[in-house]
Parts: structure tokens; C-alpha cells; sequence
């Protein structure tokens, strides 16, 4: 058995030892009775509160991450190079030797890959090189494809505002083409709403939705297309307290992805009935409905469908819904849920700002729920 797989209070019995401890040292260290110590170290009493695991940690000279058995290599910040991100949006050059097509649409892929995996700091050193080459694209579409995966990211990062550029470089990179053009729509909606500008983003989603879902002889893809532009807009109806607006937008998304079928997801919307589902768990955590939430929650989690998710899209949904229990005052489903997300995407957790603000929250609970120290730890918050 590794060091990684012990029980915590095994650690805690190796780590002792080698600083030449007794129990009872420890125990007088710690101002506990020595019971208490022995107890810990068989596995009878569990170390469900953060802040004395840290206690723990403290005196005996190591790192809490270390007794928690994390290794300290693993990612835990914002990985750099959003200024390089900067920079290639405001270049404005034409390459002179542009990518052949075939291989800017590998390097497209590719960064699509990244993006639903979750691999953010992998992305972000991608980017880029891969907006300067699709300057030089001869189609609208690879364009658009990498300036939404860059806005995406950026706003995932704590970068609205420059998620929002990137969106309107999609935009603008879109042209006449109607389909095109919804896509892009999609990003400056979310980039809106991670800026607190839900009614623009309302205004923005609507406007595309129903151009997609009135035109005629529509693919399964391009209602798909709908589909996502109208959740997009319940989430923002919702933002702007427009809650009824936001169930009848959801119910209309629905209906499209009642009638979408294993289609060609080539605008990676990742839309269809679970999609519906999830953001009816949203609209109701906005409208302060947290029961019918987290009712709804436990339910979707269990279908077949939520494993197909990217675990980009599974992540970000676990996040959401460990607000959702701190807003019930369940530290440990918000802990539980945290915990989830970072099994499923670790980067979701441990890069973005906003996770980082719902495990500072949590970890300052007295007592802190024991699964969500390790996360506390690894990104570098303390009590």
C-alpha cells in the first residue's frame, strides 16, 4: 500500500513517528488527550474538520496535503499565458504563410478535445499559435470554431471581458452565415452573463434563437444550434429575475430537443433533453427554488446520458450545484458535489476563480466538511 492509499490516520501515525513523537507528545502539542490521538491514528475517530487537520499538519512539520495523500505536484491555479491569449487577439495581420486547411482543422479539433476534456493549462499554450493561423483561414468556419473555444476558456478563467472580445471576433468572423453567426451568438451570450449583463444577453440569444428556429429545412445539427441559443437565453432571463420568461424559454428548448435525435454535434452544443434538464436545475437555483434544484439534480445524475457529457459540461454543472447546496446551508452536498467536479474535471476546480470562491466558502464552515480540505489545500486557500 502507498503512502496515497492510507487512511488519514495512518498518516498521521507515520508522520509522528518519523518526528520521533509519542502519542502523548502529540496529544499535549495538539492540547488533546492522548485517547483522542490513538484514536485518530486507528481510523475510530474521524478528522472531519479542516481546520484541525491543518492543526495537525502544523505540528507536525508538514503540508496538509501531505496527511490528505495529494501530491503536491498537481495543478492548483490559473495556469499562465492569458497575456499571450491577449496578444494574438490584437494581432491583426494576415500570416504570410497560412495553414493548409486540413491542418488548421486538425489544430482546431484538437483544441476542442482540450476544451471538453478540461485540459485548460494544455489549451491555453495552444491558443495562440491557433489564432494566428486561422487570421489566414479560408473558410469562416475554423475562425469561428477557435475564437468561441478561446472565449469559452477565457471566461472559465475570470476573463469576461476578454471572452467577450473573442466572441465578437467570432461574430465577426461569421460573416453572412446564419448558422455561423447562432454559434457564435452562443459565446458573446455566455461571455455577457459571466459580466453581470444578463439583459444583453437576453437580447443578443433571442434574436438568434428565432432566426434559427423559424427558417425552413433546418438539420437536426442547426436546431440543435436553436436549442442551445434558447437555453442560453433562459439562463439570462433568469439572471434578469424574469423567471417565468425563463421556464417558458426552457419548455421551448424542450420541444426542439424532443425532436433532435443522434445528430452530427459538429457545433459541439452538447444539446439534447439532459442538456434541458440541467439548465432547468439552473433556472431554478436563480429563481431561489433550491429544493426543486437539487430535487432535479439527483435525478439527472443517474441517467445514462450524464456520462456521455463532456467533462468539461459535467464539471461546470457540479460546480453550480455546490452553490446550490451552500444556498440550503448542505455543507457536505456542496462538498460532495465539489468533490465530484474535481473527479470528473480537475481543472473545472482548480483553475477557475469561481470554484475557488465556493471552496473558500465551504472550507470556512465550522466544521468544515473533510472532502473538500484536500481541494481547500490545493488551491491554496487557509483559515
Amino acid at each position: 500500500m502507498t503512502n496515497d492509499d492510507l487512511p488519514i490516520g495512518r498518516r498521521v501515525a507515520r508522520w509522528r513517528v518519523r518526528r520521533s513523537m509519542t502519542q502523548q507528545m502529540l496529544a499535549d502539542r495538539l492540547r488533546r488527550s492522548k485517547s483522542w490521538v490513538d484514536k485518530v491514528e486507528r481510523g475510530v475517530r474521524a478528522l472531519d474538520r479542516y481546520s484541525v487537520i491543518q492543526e495537525l499538519a502544523h505540528v507536525l512539520q508538514v503540508d496538509p496535503e501531505v496527511l490528505l495523500g495529494q501530491q503536491r505536484s498537481t495543478p492548483a491555479n490559473p495556469p499562465d499565458g492569458v497575456d499571450d491569449i491577449r496578444a494574438a487577439l490584437a494581432r491583426y495581420d494576415t500570416p504570410q504563410a497560412p495553414e493548409q486547411t486540413d491542418e488548421l482543422r486538425r489544430q482546431v479539433g484538437y483544441a476542442w478535445l482540450s476544451y471538453q476534456h478540461a485540459h485548460y493549462g494544455q489549451l491555453v499554450r495552444v491558443l495562440p499559435g491557433l489564432l494566428d493561423a486561422v487570421r489566414g483561414a479560408r473558410s469562416a468556419e475554423l475562425p469561428v470554431q477557435a475564437y468561441r473555444i478561446t472565449s469559452s476558456l477565457l471566461v472559465k478563467l475570470g476573463e469576461a471581458d476578454l471572452g467577450w472580445l473573442a466572441a465578437d471576433r467570432a461574430m465577426s468572423a461569421a460573416g453572412d452565415d446564419p448558422i455561423l453567426a447562432a454559434t457564435a451568438a452562443t459565446s458573446v451570450a455566455q461571455a455577457l452573463r459571466a459580466s453581470g449583463r444578463d439583459r444583453l444577453a437576453l437580447a443578443a440569444t433571442l434574436a438568434a434563437a428565432n432566426r434559427i428556429t423559424s427558417g425552413p429545412h433546418r438539420s437536426a445539427g442547426e436546431w440543435a444550434v436553436g436549442g442551445t441559443l434558447l437555453l442560453q437565453a433562459a439562463l439570462a432571463a433568469a439572471g434578469c429575475g424574469e423567471h417565468r420568461r425563463a421556464d417558458e424559454l426552457t419548455d421551448r428548448a424542450a420541444g426542439v430537443a424532443a425532436s433532435v435525435r443522434g445528430y452530427d454535434d459538429r457545433h459541439r452544443t452538447s444539446f439534447g433533453p439532459l442538456a434541458v434538464e440541467l439548465a432547468r436545475v439552473a433556472v431554478a437555483t436563480q429563481r431561489g427554488d433550491t429544493d426543486e434544484a437539487l430535487r432535479r439534480h439527483s435525478t439527472v445524475v443517474r441517467r445514462e446520458a450524464w456520462r456521455r457529457l463532456p467533462a468539461e459540461y459535467r464539471g461546470a454543472y457540479l460546480v453550480d450545484v455546490a452553490r446550490a447546496y451552500l444556498h440550503v446551508g448542505d455543507l457536505r452536498g456542496a462538498a460532495r458535489a465539489l468533490v465530484d467536479a474535481d473527479s470528473v474535471a480537475p481543472a473545472e476546480v482548480r483553475c477557475r476563480p469561481l470554484a475557488r470562491t465556493v471552496i473558500a466558502d465551504v472550507a470556512r464552515a465550522q466544521p468544515a466538511p473533510a472532502g473538500v480540505a484536500r481541494l481547500a489545500t490545493l488551491v491554496g486557500l487557509t483559515r
